[in-house]
């Protein structure tokens, strides 16, 4: 296993580690309901995936 001979500086460090980037997510819209959603699962909004409703996909809206 290959291991340094000496220590890495900190701008080296934090050099390489600027860049580790996030990437956003892709969003299709939904064939039913139009809202965006993330592809290959269920549309929070309708439930709705490959034609077939999965109602525990629904997102709730929150009770105060």
């Amino acid at each position: 296993m290959a291991v340094p001979k000496r220590k890495m500086s900190r701008s080296n460090t934090r050099s390489r580690r600027a860049q580790w980037k996030t990437t956003a997510t892709t969003l299709t819209s939904c064939p039913s309901c139009s809202s965006p959603k993330q592809p290959h699962q269920a549309c929070p909004s309708c439930g709705m995936y490959a034609g077939r409703h999965y109602p525990t996909a629904e997102r709730t809206e929150l009770q105060n």
